[in-house]
């Protein structure tokens, strides 16, 4: 395990699996002044870790992150004063550095949700690319609870998730989603019993860190590409990442590999 500076969030690499945990149970992992820093912490590390070819982020005990501590948002007598841009400035540099950094990775992420994901901390699971719930998580959009509009992301990732139309449904009425609606809706890929989450996701994460990591890279590119640019524009992206994966290690590993009918050890130079 690697030294987070706080026992609010362990962090862990295995197997070329980071395993980034929220470690509040008992305020169901909700983000705090201590927790939230570390995590940005380790989020920024990852790009510089060569040993890491995944990411699975979690939470401790019973729920995956509740999001913003509640309890503190209508405590702030202590706080000094800020005018509305000084505000807006540090959310929008603590948002960068927290869901803008999670997105922006470039090897595969894995959120496992073994229980609520909510506000903010679903704007972290919707940030990672795979979802897997348990089946008693759920999740809920929040904010419309509390009197707040929506944070790191949530409106963004929602509706390329799950269209406009729902998305503004949950966003207005912050209702509760079971994880059975949520894999319908495609707010999550997969749901599995309680007790398999942890192996399922496991496996999941140790399988893609195994993986051809230049091609895993190039295929995020394409896709975030393919939320914005025309259909032209990505065909050209795609054939110039093409080219260029097409000359690595792994791909000529891989045709070795289909030749000999054996699985290809990719990684391995």
């Amino acid at each position: 395990s690697i030294d987070t500076g706080t026992d609010q969030l362990l962090f862990a690499i295995d197997e070329g699996v980071a395993t980034i945990t929220l470690n509040r149970p008992q305020a169901r992992n909700a983000l705090s002044d201590t927790l939230t820093p570390a995590l940005r912490l380790a989020l920024a590390s990852i790009p510089d870790r060569p040993d890491v070819g995944a990411v699975i982020i979690t939470g401790a005990g019973t729920a995956f992150c509740a999001g913003g501590d509640v309890k503190s948002m209508g405590s702030d007598k202590k706080a000094k004063p800020r005018s509305l841009d000084e505000a807006a400035a540090d959310l929008r540099h603590r948002q960068r550095t927290l869901t803008g950094v999670l997105v922006g990775l470039r090897v595969p992420t894995i959120a496992a949700l073994p229980g609520p994901a909510a506000g903010a901390g679903m704007a972290l699971a919707l940030a990672c690319d795979i979802r897997i719930a348990a089946r008693s998580a759920f999740v809920s959009t929040g904010y419309a609870r509390v009197g707040l509009s929506g944070d790191y992301g949530i409106t963004w990732l929602l509706t390329r998730l799950v269209g406009t139309a729902r998305a503004r449904e949950l966003m207005f009425t912050a209702r509760r989603v079971d994880a059975e609606t949520c894999e319908r809706l495609g707010l999550v890929n997969q749901v599995v019993d309680d007790d398999r989450l942890q192996d399922e996701v496991r496996a999941l994460a140790t399988s893609l860190a195994a993986g051809p990591r230049a091609a895993i890279t190039a295929m995020k590119d394409n896709l975030d590409q393919a939320l914005s640019d025309d259909f032209l524009a990505c065909l050209d992206h795609e054939a110039d990442r093409m080219v260029r994966v097409a000359r690595t290690d792994d791909h000529r590993e891989a045709g070795r590999a289909f030749i000999e009918k054996r699985s290809p050890n990719f990684g391995a130079g």
